[in-house]
C-alpha cells in the first residue's frame, strides 16, 4: 500500500488543481458567450485567486487540516470544486454568477493544494523534499494544462474544458478519499487555533523558511502570468517569426514540473536549503538578464533562457514547503502550510498588479528585472538561516 500512496496523491493533485486555471484557457470565449464587457476578463481571473486566499485564511484560522481527517477534507473540497467549476457551462449565467462560481472554486482549492502537502508530510517524514517535489510538480502540470488545451483552440468547445477538468477533479478527490487514509505521522489538533498566525511565526527557523518561500512567490506566478505576453512580444519584434504562443507557454511552465522532481532528488544529496537557495539565485539572475536576451539573442537562445527559467523558477517551491513543514509544530503542520500558502498567494496578487500597472508606463522587458527583488530577499533569508545553523553546530 505504501508504494502506491505517493503516486495516488500526485495524480489526485494534478487532477484537482486542473480546475484552477481552467477558466483562463477559455476566458475569451466564455466572456463572448455571455456578452460580458472587457472588465470581466480581469475580474474573473482575480476571483479564483481571491477565493483561494480567503479559503486558506479560513482553513488556517479554523485549523481544519489539523482538526479533521486531511483525506476527507481533500475529497470534500475536490468534489465541491468540481461542481462549482462546471457552473459556467450552464446557460443563463451573468457576471455575478460566474464570479461566485470562480470564487468558490478557488476557496475549495485551499482544501486541495496545501492539504495535499499536509497528507504527503504525514506519510513521508524522511525524504519529504523528494515527495513534495512530485506533488508540486503535479501542481505545475495542472497549471500548464490549460495552455495545452488552448493550443487546440477551434477544435475543443470551450464548455468541454470545464466539463473535462471538473470530471478529473472529482476523480482525484475520490481517489484520495477511497485509497489514501490519514498518514502515520499525523498529529491531530483538537481545537481552532485562532492565534495560529502569530504562533507559527514564533519559531525562527519557520520564519526564515517562510520568507524564502515569499521571495519565491513574488516572482513565480507573475512569471507564469506574463509568459504568453513575453513570447508574443518577442515574436512581434522578430517579424519573420510565427510562434505557437499557447504551446510554448505550456512547455515553459510544464518543464517546471520535471524540475520540481529533480530538485527533490538533488536535495537528498546536497541538502534541501542549499538546493532551494541555488534555484532561487539562478531564477533571480534570469530576471536580470532577460532584457539582454530579448534584445540581442536569436530565437533558439531566447527560448532556451525561458525554458531554463521555467525550471529554476519553481524548482525551489517544494523545497521551501519542506522547510516550512519540518520547522513547524507537528500539531500545527497543516495550519502552518496553509498560512504560508495564504500569505504567499496574497503576495502574488501584489506582484502581478504592480507589474500590470508598470506595463502601462514602460516596455515589458524592463519590468521583469523588478521580479529579482523576491529571489534576492529570499536568498538573504535562507543564507541567514544557514549561518545560524553553522553557529549552532560549532557551539
Amino acid at each position: 500500500m505504501s508504494r502506491t500512496i505517493l503516486p495516488l496523491i500526485v495524480l489526485a493533485q494534478f487532477c484537482c488543481t486542473s480546475v484552477w486555471f481552467a477558466g483562463n484557457a477559455v476566458m475569451t470565449d466564455m466572456v463572448a458567450a455571455y456578452s460580458l464587457g472587457p472588465v470581466a476578463l480581469g475580474s474573473l481571473t482575480s476571483a479564483i485567486q481571491f477565493g483561494f486566499i480567503c479559503g486558506t485564511l479560513v482553513f488556517a484560522i479554523l485549523a481544519i487540516a489539523d482538526r479533521f481527517s486531511p483525506s476527507r477534507v481533500f475529497m470534500v473540497s475536490a468534489l465541491v470544486a468540481a461542481g462549482m467549476n462546471v457552473c459556467p457551462t450552464v446557460e443563463g449565467n451573468t457576471l455575478a454568477t460566474l464570479l461566485v462560481s470562480r470564487f468558490v472554486t478557488g476557496f475549495c482549492l485551499a482544501g486541495i493544494y496545501p492539504v495535499g502537502m499536509k497528507i504527503a508530510s504525514d506519510y513521508f517524514d524522511k525524504g519529504l523534499g523528494r515527495s513534495l517535489g512530485y506533488l508540486v510538480g503535479a501542481l505545475v502540470l495542472g497549471t500548464a494544462f490549460p495552455h495545452l488545451l488552448r493550443s487546440f483552440e477551434g477544435v475543443l468547445p470551450w464548455r468541454f474544458v470545464f466539463v473535462l477538468t471538473s470530471g478529473i477533479a472529482a476523480l482525484g478527490g475520490l481517489l484520495i478519499g477511497a485509497f489514501v487514509p490519514d498518514g502515520p505521522h499525523r498529529r491531530s489538533g483538537q481545537r481552532p487555533e485562532l492565534m495560529a498566525f502569530t504562533q507559527v511565526f514564533q519559531k525562527q527557523d519557520f520564519r526564515r523558511a517562510a520568507f524564502g518561500y515569499f521571495g519565491h512567490m513574488w516572482e513565480l506566478y507573475t512569471f507564469w502570468a506574463f509568459v504568453p505576453l513575453l513570447i508574443k512580444a518577442y515574436s512581434l519584434r522578430q517579424a519573420s517569426l510565427s510562434l505557437n504562443v499557447p504551446l510554448l507557454s505550456f512547455g515553459i511552465i510544464a518543464v517546471g514540473g520535471v524540475a520540481c522532481v529533480l530538485g527533490g532528488y538533488l536535495s537528498e544529496r546536497f541538502g534541501v536549503r542549499s538546493v532551494a537557495r541555488c534555484a532561487l539565485s539562478l531564477s533571480g539572475i534570469c530576471c536580470l538578464v532577460l532584457p539582454v536576451f530579448f534584445l540581442l539573442a536569436p530565437m533558439p537562445l531566447f527560448l532556451a533562457l525561458l525554458f531554463f527559467w521555467g525550471m529554476v523558477v519553481v524548482m525551489d517551491s517544494p523545497l521551501f514547503s519542506t522547510l516550512v513543514a519540518q520547522s513547524a509544530d507537528p500539531a500545527l503542520k497543516g495550519t502552518a502550510l496553509t498560512i504560508v500558502n495564504c500569505l504567499g498567494f496574497g503576495l502574488t496578487i501584489v506582484s502581478i498588479q504592480l507589474l500590470s500597472y508598470l506595463l502601462e508606463q514602460v516596455d515589458l522587458i524592463w519590468v521583469y528585472p523588478l521580479l529579482a527583488m523576491g529571489p534576492l530577499l529570499g536568498v538573504m533569508a535562507t543564507s541567514s538561516a544557514s549561518n545560524c545553523l553553522r553557529k549552532a553546530n560549532v557551539n
